[in-house]
């Protein structure tokens, strides 16, 4: 029977579109902004070029690729690029010269040319047959760390910097307490992997990117309310801090929390939980100066519009300290993800729901780290699904 998307509805897993894919297709009901297409490109009143960045459309199967250049939002050469199964993920290895989609018929592998242009490898053909929920590839670009949907493991593949595929047909792995896994992170310096799996938690896990087997023992924390669900998971770049974004972690109507620890010590910042201003931080993402984070909230009590909550950082004698920011930045229906650009100019979310697929912001010069929004446009023939971004480091 196909399932019907009603304006309120989608309350489901970050990707669960995914089963979704695997029943008839979406019958829409037609939410008003839904349908109507909007600009394919934005020109705000600033001279500002970004790095280059990569939407998922699960709805049309396609990868679109982007720059701004100075001010207007600007398709790469060839985009977008025709992805062979349902896509699920996507991510950047750190040296910038591989892109790697989880479909539902496995991991591909695209190669990154000079001006960002992909060019699909492997013949074609997968690496692995896996359908990662959520993947990174680790800082040293030789581990692609992955979590499946209903395994309770967290996988680590081994891979070739250079050509991008794969060095063993061999997955080393650690099992999860949980079969529930939502979002894989790994720390900056590879020393950790984070995996925030629902109801059972957030796993932390040594990483050791030299071993055959680069997982260590792993350590659990637990929910900070046992009806609530572990969704997301963050790092800031300096590595001082990591995040936890939570289900039913703060008393009233937006229970959303984000949850903050010592990235050393594992000991959560007083004051945490900090309400993240919605229902499900579906994303967390400190920014690269390490002086505010954000969280990316699907929805609130009282709309299906999303809403980014953010929060500025001040640290004294090695205590850290969240203050939240006065006012909410508005997103589209059921925002997924979202990505600073490499310039560290642009923040970039996408939206699984429409209004716009994708949204940007810049950094507003006379509130510290608010979000001023630039670009708000389709990333296609809507409706498109945008379900991930990625951005190049």
């Amino acid at each position: 029977m196909s399932p019907t998307v009603g304006c309120g509805e989608m309350e489901m897993g970050l990707r669960s579109w995914v089963k979704l894919a695997l029943a008839a297709p979406l019958l829409l009901t037609g939410c008003k902004g839904f349908w109507d297409a909007p600009s394919s490109s934005s020109n705000p009143s600033t001279t500002k070029t970004s790095g280059n960045f990569y939407v998922l459309n699960v709805g049309a199967n396609t990868i679109a690729g982007y720059y701004v250049n100075a001010g207007v939002l600007t398709a790469l050469s060839g985009s977008p690029y025709s992805v062979p199964a349902t896509p699920v993920d996507i991510t950047i290895a750190p040296n910038n010269n591989f892109l790697y989609v989880s479909t539902l018929g496995g991991i591909y592998v695209y190669a990154i040319a000079y001006n960002g242009a992909l060019t699909l490898g492997n013949s074609n053909s997968p690496i692995t047959t896996d359908a990662a929920e959520s993947m990174q590839v680790s800082s040293g670009n030789n581990w692609l760390v992955e979590v499946i949907p209903g395994f309770s493991n967290v996988y680590a593949l081994a891979i070739d910097s250079s050509t991008g595929l794969l060095r063993s047909k061999a997955e080393e792995y650690t099992a999860l307490p949980a079969s529930t896994p939502q979002q894989v992170t790994i720390a900056p310096d590879d020393s950790n992997v984070f995996v925030a799996m629902g109801t059972g938690g957030t796993a932390v896990i040594p990483f050791t990117s030299g071993n055959t087997n680069p997982f260590g023992s792993l350590t659990t924390i637990p929910l900070e309310n046992s009806s609530g669900s572990a969704l997301s998971v963050a790092v800031d770049p300096s590595e001082r801090l990591f995040y936890i974004g939570e289900t039913s972690a703060v008393s009233g109507s937006d229970s959303g929390g984000v949850r903050a620890f010592n990235f050393g010590t594992l000991a959560e910042v007083s004051g945490s939980p900090f309400a993240s201003g919605g229902l499900a931080p579906y994303w967390i993402l400190p920014d690269a100066s390490g002086n505010y984070v954000y969280a990316l909230n699907r929805q609130t009590s009282s709309s299906t519009t999303g809403v980014i909550k953010g929060f500025t950082i001040s640290s004294s004698n090695g205590t850290y300290a969240l203050t939240a920011m006065s006012s909410t930045f508005t997103v589209g229906t059921h925002p997924v993800a979202m990505v600073e650009d490499n310039t560290n100019q642009f923040v970039l979310a996408v939206d699984y729901g429409g209004g716009y697929d994708l949204m940007g912001y810049v950094f507003d010069t006379s509130t510290l780290g608010a979000l001023d929004n630039v670009i708000s446009s389709a990333t296609g023939t809507d409706p498109v699904y945008a379900s991930a971004i990625a951005a190049a480091h």
